[in-house]
């Protein structure tokens, strides 16, 4: 008997003595319950929320603000002159010394009760003007496209910061255990400039990076059972997969508890989900409302449909991306602005005003937030001629439903549409703003990364309270 190990004399000493022991026994029962629980289960908001969903109508490449929703009429008086020295300097890519101020062929009317000026280029937004609530100070920190897309989507300038999606859905989680929670639908011409890094979910656990769905009228594939599967065959595959995964699971592994987590999707969305995707059951009213069937808007109209479908399904975050591939396919108008701008209303104006007809009609809209806009405008001054160069100093950017006052004008820029000057809503204050909506408090929207509390606004965003109903 070895004399230095002292032997317990009875059953209650010897319970004493493994008292740790059992300890660490429940608190491993604990940790493998937390590993298992659903990460994307629905969580309550930090306070009571106006907005349940979000979707971002997101206009690659700067959609004109003197073009669209910003009436300068001074812009047609000063054509063909340098700008007045009295309006300062902005720093751009290709605009300089030599640079002319460049009018705008497109007339602005008022629309609605409310009078909002809209242009002629976009006719079906006109028709929606009381639900719009048109912030026309927008101004961000960066004149290039991928940092100026990052900073619209994640409060960076760089890459590796998580987007607004992947925040929204940290935040809140979803309501849907058969869809992903955060959605993205690219533009069948390709990638706009900042790639897919603009749309991940950076340092956050994987689980909530967005699900990329495909351009194009099949936007999931593999859908379909294989032939000669059946389902319950298909149930024990994915319970055996989770099974020998869970098996394999030492502690926490975010990245395996995502590719668990994304198996039981794939499945439940196979299952349970495939009417989500089949717009042929739509009414054919809406069907044309959307202008599905019709060669410009088809593309366009069923994405933004299938975002109305999703977010009525459960999914808490959808992006719909118009424009990418280029300067031709996006708004991204260096030359010819007109034919550039012509060409993207139309494959976006009319499905743009139809979704948040649809979703008014539907009830959707007080529960659901709208966001359309781009990284930044356009230039006053001509370039090339006759197009416009990058400008982030003023630009133009509307929100619907989700608790925003409809038929508002926030903020100004200056008589030729060059600075933010009434008002100014940096990108920071906007996230603020539809985080806020959404019922959560941007210090408390935080996840510790590399000893830095790190959020959506980055140091602090300020809530625009004259937005609000």
């Amino acid at each position: 008997m070895n004399e230095h190990i002292r032997y317990a004399r009875n059953r209650r000493e010897f319970l004493t003595n493994c008292f740790c022991g059992f300890g660490a026994m429940g608190f491993g029962s604990l940790l493998a319950a937390e590993a298992t629980r659903n990460p994307l289960a629905a969580k309550a908001p930090h306070f009571p929320a106006h907005a349940k969903a979000m979707i971002f109508l997101f206009q690659a490449g700067g959609p004109s603000h003197l073009e669209t929703f910003d009436p300068k009429p001074l812009l047609n008086q000063l054509h063909g002159q340098k700008r007045p020295e009295t309006f300062g300097k902005v720093e751009y890519q290709n605009v300089n010394a030599n640079s002319r101020i460049l009018g705008t062929k497109r007339t602005f009317a008022r629309y609605g009760k409310s009078g909002l000026e809209v242009s002629d280029l976009l006719p079906h937004q006109a028709q929606i003007a009381d639900d719009l609530c048109v912030i026309r100070s927008m101004y961000g920190d960066m004149v290039v496209h991928s940092a100026a897309q990052y900073q619209l989507m994640s409060g960076r300038i760089i890459p590796g910061f998580p987007s607004m999606g992947s925040w929204v859905t940290y935040g809140l989680g979803t309501v849907s255990d058969s869809l992903p929670a955060y959605v993205v639908m690219p533009d069948p011409n390709g990638t706009p400039e900042a790639g897919q890094p603009m749309y991940t979910n950076g340092f956050l656990p994987a689980v909530y990076q967005p699900a990329m769905f495909r351009a194009g009228k099949r936007p999931v594939l593999n859908m379909e059972l294989p032939k000669g599967i059946t389902m319950d065959r298909r149930r024990k595959t994915i319970d055996l997969i989770r099974q020998l995964n869970e098996a394999n699971l030492l502690g926490e592994d975010a990245e395996f508890s995502a590719r668990m987590s994304a198996y039981d999707t794939a499945f439940k969305m196979q299952t349970q989900a495939p009417e989500v995707f089949d717009l042929s059951k739509e009414p054919q009213e809406t069907l044309d409302m959307y202008g599905v069937g019709k060669a410009d808007t088809d593309d366009y109209g069923r994405r933004c449909l299938l975002a109305r479908r999703l977010v009525e399904k459960g999914v808490r975050f959808v992006c719909v991306v118009a424009g990418g591939g280029g300067a031709e396919t996006e708004w991204d108008a260096h030359s010819d602005i007109e034919k550039n701008h012509l060409r993207m209303a139309r494959l976006t104006d009319q499905p743009t005003a139809a979704l948040v007809k649809d979703l008014k009609r539907r009830g959707l809209l007080d529960e659901t937030i709208v966001l359309w806009g781009g990284e930044f405008g356009r230039s006053p001054e001509s370039e090339k001629g006759n197009g416009r160069d990058h400008h982030n100093t003023g630009f133009t950017m509307w929100v619907a439903g989700g608790g925003f006052k409809g038929g508002v004008a926030y903020g100004a820029t200056d008589d030729i549409g060059l600075k933010s000057t009434v008002n100014p809503v940096h990108f920071r204050d906007l996230h603020a703003t539809l985080i806020n909506q959404l019922g959560l408090q941007q210090d408390a929207l935080s996840y510790l990364h590399q000893g830095r509390r790190e959020r959506l606004t980055e140091v602090h965003g300020t809530v625009l309270k004259e937005l609000l109903v």
